[in-house]
């Protein structure tokens, strides 16, 4: 199931607007250039930025999501219609031979039920071609990251054009082990509507997705740091082995 932010109509229509700055995306680019990608896979694609990026660079991209309302907005988008999106998640894939899997953002934490997280895995393990990467980057839990996210830290007001202004806030919820839940909460000016969001990310170590990803037969070749967010997440870099590799 796709969280509110994703799956209300209303809230992913804004979704660009409150985060306009996808500077993280950039780092993504430059590894399926790194890679020679051709073909890429974007699992929770989203609105679809990364997608369109990679597709203005001549890139095949297939872009998967639960969500339909961000898949109605991306398709919408000019370009859109040089992807094949398809409303579903890394279980539910049909053929494909990528040179590349990605997942950005929250992606990987949001799989956050052991089930899902291990049949995602394994399901962008058979979306690749012998030889291609998968590529995703999750937050380190040392730092604790969710202890910044309340009222005083993340109140902000964004004024957005055709909409108005919209008020906006995180605060968490709950901590159960790796498991860590919060909710945004979305205040439209224009006519007084709340919205809510309600998301549960998992946090695991370095090892334990080194051990998870090895199981399903990945070879993990990097573990990188996130240039934009430096010191905070880790960044995967795993191989499906074949094409003349080990």
């Amino acid at each position: 199931m796709a969280d509110e932010a994703f799956g209300h109509p209303r809230l992913a229509a804004i979704y660009d607007a409150l985060d306009p700055d996808r500077s993280d995306l950039d780092a993504y680019v430059g590894i399926a250039e790194e890679f020679g990608a051709r073909q890429v896979l974007d699992i929770g694609c989203g609105t679809g930025v990364f997608a369109l990026l990679l597709a203005d660079r001549g890139v095949q991209v297939v872009g998967v999501d639960p969500a339909q309302a961000s898949l109605d907005i991306a398709r919408a988008k000019p370009g859109g219609e040089r992807i094949r999106w398809i409303h579903g998640d890394a279980t539910t894939l049909p053929p494909l031979q990528a040179d590349l899997a990605t997942m950005t953002g929250n992606a990987a934490q949001q799989l956050a039920g052991p089930d899902m997280w291990r049949e995602s895995l394994r399901g962008a393990y058979e979306a690749l071609r012998p030889g291609g990467h998968f590529v995703f980057e999750t937050r380190d839990p040392a730092l604790r990251a969710w202890e910044e996210w309340t009222r005083d830290s993340s109140y902000g007001v964004t004024e957005i054009p055709g909409v108005g202004a919209v008020e906006g806030w995180d605060d968490l919820v709950k901590v159960d082990g790796p498991l860590v839940t919060f909710r945004h909460t979305f205040v439209f000016a224009a006519d007084g509507q709340v919205l809510t969001s309600e998301s549960t990310l998992r946090f695991r170590e370095r090892d334990e997705i080194e051990a998870d990803l090895a199981a399903q037969g990945y070879v993990v070749e990097d573990v990188r740091d996130a240039p934009d967010r430096p010191g905070r997440e880790f960044v995967f870099v795993a191989l499906r082995p074949g094409a003349g590799h080990p």
